[in-house]
């Protein structure tokens, strides 16, 4: 099948534009963010909790729970091509995080339509058990929307 796009062709240039869009992320950089694994419409990223990152009650400051699966969102969100960005995005918290605790947080692509994509984040300790659940919403920017996926409906 000359001239087609395979599956393998499709995962390394999703993680391609991944590692490039994470290469140039200062936040996840000075956070300690790393990006594990990228894939078409998916993302996993993790992160180390630091005595900096607490809030007044001793536990992971919401905040940080947040950036870290709006990371994971990100990357996922522009797995696909033309530069996309969140326009929304709601985040519930299950459990605190403590000083130490290793962070995972796994983005997966719900829907794709248009310019329009849903991405659910479930962010995880090392043990697997989750802390919080994050739902976002993406807009694709100017150029053509990307082609939508089998798993979109489409």
């Amino acid at each position: 099948m000359t001239g087609t796009i395979g599956e393998h062709d499709l995962e390394i240039a999703a993680r391609r534009r991944a590692e490039d869009l994470y290469a140039k992320d200062r936040t996840c950089e000075l956070l300690g963010i790393d990006l594990r694994d990228a894939g078409p419409g998916r993302a996993t990223v993790g992160m180390r909790v630091a005595e900096t990152m607490v809030n007044g009650h001793g536990t992971g400051h919401g905040g940080f729970l947040f950036l870290l699966a709006d990371a994971a969102f990100a990357f996922a969100c522009n797995t696909h091509g033309p530069a996309t960005v969140a326009q929304g995005a709601q985040v519930t918290f299950l459990r605190p995080a403590e000083v130490g605790d290793d962070l995972v947080a796994e983005a997966v692509e719900r829907s794709r339509v248009g310019r329009n994509g849903v991405y659910d984040v479930t962010v995880r300790r090392s043990d697997g058990v989750p802390i919080a659940e994050f739902r976002g919403q993406s807009r694709t920017l100017g150029g053509r929307p990307p082609r939508p996926t089998p798993e979109s409906g489409e």
